[in-house]
């Protein structure tokens, strides 16, 4: 029998100290601005409620994996711009999402 794969989660601690267990939505890396990027969402959503998605990028361990210490703000228009294009692309791809 075929284990279902574990979705992959990290923790976000805000400035007041609460930390906030997030789901990764997905990971990709733009050849344009030579960073990889992590979408995340908050920890049980439901399929069918609106959540706000946070967009970091991030410098990859060994393993291509991001923990919290490697997140970065993305304060670039034009960045952020590139990034909510791939975002929707992926939402129109994958219907199980809204922003």
């Amino acid at each position: 029998m075929a284990e279902e794969p574990q979705e992959q989660q990290i923790t976000l601690v805000d400035e007041d100290g609460t930390e906030t267990l997030f789901n990764v939505l997905f990971t990709f890396t733009s050849d344009e601005y030579n960073k990889s990027y992590i979408l995340l969402y908050p920890e049980g959503t439901e399929d069918d409620q609106e959540v706000d998605i946070q967009a970091f990028s991030f410098n990859p361990d060994e393993d291509g994996e991001a923990t919290e210490g490697d997140l970065q703000a993305i304060e670039d228009d034009a960045e952020w711009d590139m990034v909510e294009e791939v975002l929707n692309t992926f939402l129109d791809d994958d219907g199980n999402f809204e922003a």
